[in-house]
């Protein structure tokens, strides 16, 4: 088995790539990556316009979600799906980071035609990778070896990937759906990101791996979780996430500094939580974090309203939005945050 990267490795990799910034990108026509990348659904001219947009925001990489069933329909297809996108992207001067698993939203995923999205409810056709089920039995769990290392075997040396992100909130409670959830959600998730960091590092790829901290206390090694110390100890560059104001982000970032790695902000920005481009994105620059804000352009993800849409009904688009930059026909949801991106990302 390979080893980790070591700190020096890291460092070179940070200063051949420089300040990333982007969004975590789902086009406006999908509603979760499975109809993103079912071939039925999969809508490049959509995806090419809006990778577009976000260059022209001055975006340099995009956190792009998978899905394994989207593989498992149709292995060869998904990848020469994945290399349009890629492409798609390089055209525009954009790499991509994608991501294999994920564990927030509806445990229950299905290929196929997907649900419309409930009405003005955040992410409501969001799902899962892998499924509950899959999660809950260690034999299914061992069968998505060779998602990861089919993908990650073609893309191994790929300039265009900027890191290869292994799970999304792996444990997350997921209070949305939370009576068709596992009972032992969190250590089967441990068990699941513990061999995909095993199946990555089999194919030792010259891009890093990471897996994001998001919840708890980062301050007190002593009080992580077993999926939070796995994902800070196990990654080349570290990623997290912080919905929070800057005095928030600013410590969270400080308890990372003492690994000694690359810092990857891999979501922020919920503008109703104090989480803002302005002025977390310019401070970011100016601490050498890397940042990708949820969403871009506000479509079937619905992600323009808040959480609790999943409790209180929104009659009307909600002020401010929640997350998301551009209206549905590409132009800015403020044209003044908007201005604000720009010259952070091009200065």
């Amino acid at each position: 088995m390979n080893e980790g990267w070591n700190e020096e490795r890291a460092a070179t990799w940070q200063r051949e790539r420089g300040w990333l910034v982007g969004c975590n990108f789902t086009p406006s026509s999908a509603s979760n990556p499975l109809e993103m990348w079912q071939a039925s659904t999969f809508d490049l001219p959509t995806i090419e316009r809006e990778i577009g947009l976000a260059a022209d925001v001055g975006f340099n990489s995009l956190r792009i979600f998978l899905h394994d069933l989207a593989w498992e329909r149709d292995p060869g297809g998904f990848c020469d799906r994945f290399e349009a996108v890629l492409a798609a992207a390089a055209r525009r001067g954009v790499s991509v980071m994608p991501v294999f698993f994920d564990g927030v939203w509806n445990p229950h995923p299905k290929a196929g035609p997907q649900p419309e999205p409930r009405h003005r409810v955040h992410n409501s056709g969001w799902v899962q990778s892998p499924g509950a089920d899959v999660l809950a039995d260690s034999a299914r769990q061992d069968a998505l070896e060779a998602y990861v290392t089919d993908v990650m075997n073609r893309f191994r040396d790929d300039a265009r990937i900027d890191v290869w992100d292994l799970f999304n909130e792996p444990d997350s409670p997921n209070l949305a759906y939370r009576n068709h959830e596992i009972p032992d959600k969190s250590a089967r998730a441990f068990e699941l990101l513990e061999k995909t960091f095993d199946w990555a590092r089999a194919v030792d790829p010259v891009q890093p791996l990471t897996a994001g901290v998001w919840q708890g206390d980062w301050d007190d090694p002593d009080e992580l979780s077993d999926v939070s110390r796995l994902s800070l100890e196990a990654s080349d560059v570290i990623s997290f996430h912080c919905y929070g104001n800057l005095a928030d982000l600013s410590a969270r970032t400080e308890a990372l500094r003492r690994y000694r790695r690359p810092l990857l902000c891999t979501e922020f920005m919920a503008r109703t939580l104090g989480s803002t481009f302005d002025p977390h994105l310019g401070w970011m620059k100016e601490n050498g974090v890397s940042a990708w804000c949820w969403g871009f352009v506000a479509g079937r993800t619905q992600t323009q309203y808040p959480w609790d849409s999943w409790i209180n009904t929104y009659e009307d688009e909600p002020d401010p939005w929640f997350h998301d930059v551009l209206r549905p026909d590409g132009t800015p949801y403020d044209p003044a945050e908007t201005a604000y991106i720009h010259s952070i990302t091009r200065e």
